[in-house]
């Protein structure tokens, strides 16, 4: 298993929301393309509120907990 272009763009999006619940963010149409593509899969896997971003849902706050641990593990430190 690879990651592809989509997944990638997927998961660095992710790595942008605040670690906390309380936060959101919002992706804006002036966007690059990538982010608003990758904010509206990240919505319809069920990880985001809202096709342009809002809050994570529990499956999204456990994808970006998984996703910072996994940076850790493989980034120079």
């Amino acid at each position: 298993m690879q990651f592809n272009n989509a997944l990638t763009e997927e998961i660095n999006l992710l790595m942008k929301f605040p670690d906390t619940s309380m936060e959101g963010l919002k992706v804006h149409h002036t966007a690059d393309q990538w982010m608003i593509d990758a904010a509206t899969r990240l919505h319809e896997k069920g990880l985001t509120s809202q096709h342009d971003g809002g809050y994570l849902t529990d499956l999204g706050q456990e994808a970006l907990e998984t996703g910072t641990l996994l940076f850790g593990l493989i980034s120079p430190q």
